[in-house]
């Protein structure tokens, strides 16, 4: 149970350590931009809900069909989860490039808040289709019996590259070119989770495949 547990009890930790970390970043340009961080929190957990939700739908009839060693019904699983997934994040991103300010206008921000926020959300919202297909990918993993996957891929996105990136982008003196690293970080995070859902499955079809001839 735990091997499977723990890691989403460090997925939680890191973003925890991932939203402090940006916050330090921020802070140095203006509070204005905390606060779109945190307002940006906020609307994006009401466009990953569904997603999440749906994870919890896939995990169980994914796992539930490696057992009865029927991979066609894992894969239609996953590829159906996906292509919800995007279609779900489609819409949210298409909300963020809309109408930011509408959705900033919930927090009563301030010119400067609102001026900021803006444009950070069209920057970030780019990246929400791709983190539809990554988060049910991480969880297509986690069924299969390699959580690993799904935890290298939490600490690349958050720690090994967002950060990083949010720290170099931030030394140009260029608060817009922050928000890139959030698209940044996922491009890097869909080529991982591409990379690792190929091997699980692969890994499930020869673990079905070992089964069935022992």
């Amino acid at each position: 149970i735990y091997r499977i547990g723990v890691p989403s009890i460090i997925m939680q930790a890191i973003g925890s350590v991932m939203t402090f970390c940006m916050n330090k970043i921020l802070i140095s340009f203006t509070e204005a931009a905390t606060a779109v961080f945190g307002a940006y929190f906020k609307l994006q957990s009401f466009i990953f809900m569904p997603v999440f939700g749906l994870n919890n739908g896939i995990i169980p009839i994914a796992a539930y069909n490696f057992g009865a060693a029927r991979m066609d019904r894992v894969r239609r699983a996953a590829k159906l989860g996906i292509l919800t997934a995007i279609c779900i994040m489609t819409v949210g991103c298409i909300l963020f490039e809309t109408i930011p300010g509408v959705l900033l206008g919930l927090f009563s921000p301030s010119e400067e808040m609102l001026e900021i926020g803006t444009k950070a959300l069209r920057i970030i919202g780019v990246h929400f289709p791709v983190a539809g297909f990554c988060i049910v990918a991480g969880s297509v993993c986690q069924a299969l019996g390699k959580p690993e996957y799904s935890l290298i891929n939490s600490i690349c996105r958050q720690l090994v590259v967002l950060l990083p990136a949010a720290w170099l982008l931030a030394r140009t003196g260029n608060l817009t070119l922050v928000w890139i690293s959030f698209p940044i970080a996922e491009v890097a995070s869909m080529i991982l989770s591409t990379i690792f859902l190929r091997r699980t499955l692969h890994f499930a079809q020869n673990a079905i495949e070992a089964r069935n001839h022992g």
